[in-house]
């Protein structure tokens, strides 16, 4: 198995059975990720995942910075690109297999969903908080990747049912919020002062938690030798953790500029 050129994942290991997954050394007994059967295609590596993972990330910086930039006319494509994005969303998490075409048509709707929103709260709370949120969430992502990295906190199938049932959890708050605040201004209220900060803060850790996640999952299909095309897999869920964690940490910093 080739290991990567990136010296921030050479280290993920490259061996191990199909089926027969290992978290740090110790059999788990728990499979969370989709089944693929051995395949004569080439096998994926740590590789795969970067570049994938890079070209995705890519469009979504590109979408947003080009919607940022465009004006009104963009940023009315946000509604229907936020329905296309929780589309492709769902349809991947129903049916967890690898499609580069989906993977990057999501990272440019969430792009221009971000574009328009980073437009909207600088508005709202002041310039530059786009450009600190974006460097917030690239230190919370090197953090996660070297606490995996070092095996400080180890990703074990109660950790992970844990975290699953923390996005659960949020993503369940959060419709709750949004349908009361149909007919009550402000929702739940959960979203504002320093409730708001403090969920805000819960949120950013259960996005953070899913990125051990994402590596975990990148390192086990490295691990079992999937073919090589489920890199976009992981892809599309590293994009996805990383989206709702730059969302979470905007919102954050412009509740702080209101106190």
């Amino acid at each position: 198995m080739r290991t990567s050129s990136n010296p921030a994942f050479r280290n993920l290991p490259s061996s191990g059975g199909y089926a027969s997954f290992q978290h740090g050394g110790q059999a788990t007994g728990y499979d969370p990720y989709p089944s693929a059967p051995p395949t004569a295609e080439r096998p994926i590596t740590v590789d795969d995942v970067v570049i994938k993972t890079t070209m995705s990330l890519g469009t979504v910086i590109l979408a947003g910075v080009l919607t940022a930039m465009s004006g009104p006319a963009m940023l009315g494509l946000a509604l229907p690109a936020a329905l296309v994005g929780i589309g492709i969303a769902l349809f991947m998490c129903f049916r967890p297999k690898p499609s580069g075409a989906l993977t990057l048509i999501y990272s440019a709707a969430q792009g221009i969903v971000l574009g328009a929103i980073t437009v909207m709260v600088e508005r709202y709370a002041g310039p530059g908080l786009g450009f600190q949120a974006v460097v917030g969430t690239a230190a919370v992502f090197v953090g996660m990747l070297i606490v995996y990295k070092t095996g400080a906190i180890r990703v074990t199938p109660r950790l992970t049912k844990m975290v699953v049932a923390g996005v659960i959890g949020a993503g369940v708050l959060m419709l709750a919020n949004l349908l009361v605040g149909f007919f009550n201004p402000g929702g739940l209220g959960i979203r504002s002062g320093w409730l708001g900060i403090g969920i805000g803060v819960l949120f950013i850790v259960i996005a953070a938690f899913t990125l051990l996640l994402e590596f975990d999952q990148a390192d086990e299909m490295v691990r079992a030798g999937y073919p090589a095309k489920w890199a976009w897999f992981t892809a599309f869920g590293l994009v996805a953790s990383l989206v709702w964690l730059y969302v979470e940490i905007l919102r954050l910093l412009a509740l702080f500029r209101e106190e």
